[in-house]
């Protein structure tokens, strides 16, 4: 064998051998892990009995699955907790900057017909409380709430967090939806709201 050979012998054994397509199995214990489970998930849904009794499940009755009873007060502090706390917080003092307080504040304990129209359509754009300014976006609620939860949640905001404004019923609520049926963008914030009547 001359040099030449040799060399090329030597290059042959540093290079990693070619790639093959050869058939890589699918782990046989994984395999068998994924059949159990489907196998486990199947027979669950099979000897699951769907009458149950209701002590297993979470506790919730019929009636409270199935909502107010036609008539039946509605609990505005239930609706602000669903609707509202989020951004205007369980206190009522909001997230400094970001979102106003509802708390003290004077849209809130003022003319119940402007607070109507804030809910019913929301504001966006610069809105002054109490002595400063949030420029934000607060979403219409005139499609989500009907006029006895939306005076619910005014009468409730008005007389929580320090606030001692009248109840809001839902004639009133009636009225400002009416007459603002025709609207479909949100308050432009002080500009548009301070000159409202």
């Amino acid at each position: 064998m001359n040099d030449q050979e040799r060399e090329h012998e030597r290059a042959q054994r540093r290079e990693n051998p070619d790639p093959t397509e050869g058939e890589r199995p699918f782990p046989k214990p994984l395999m068998a892990v994924v059949i159990g489970l489907v196998a486990w998930g199947i027979g669950y849904i099979y000897v699951t009995q769907s009458n149950d009794d209701a002590a297993f499940g979470d506790h919730r009755t019929l009636a409270t699955l199935q909502g107010p009873a036609p008539g039946a007060k509605v609990d505005g502090a239930q609706i602000y907790n669903a609707q509202c706390v989020a951004c205007h917080q369980a206190s009522g003092l909001g997230l400094a900057g970001v979102f106003p307080p509802l708390a003290e504040s004077e849209w809130v304990t003022g003319d119940p017909k402007r607070l109507a129209q804030i809910v019913l359509h929301g504001v966006s754009g610069t809105l002054t409380v109490k002595g400063a300014a949030y420029n934000g976006m607060m979403p219409p609620f005139k499609d989500k709430l009907d006029d006895a939860e939306m005076a619910a949640l005014l009468t409730h905001i008005r007389s929580q967090f320090g606030n001692r404004a009248d109840a809001v019923d839902a004639k009133l609520v009636a009225e400002a939806r009416s007459a603002s049926a025709d609207r479909t963008a949100p308050w432009k914030g002080d500009d548009e709201l301070a000159s409202f009547k």
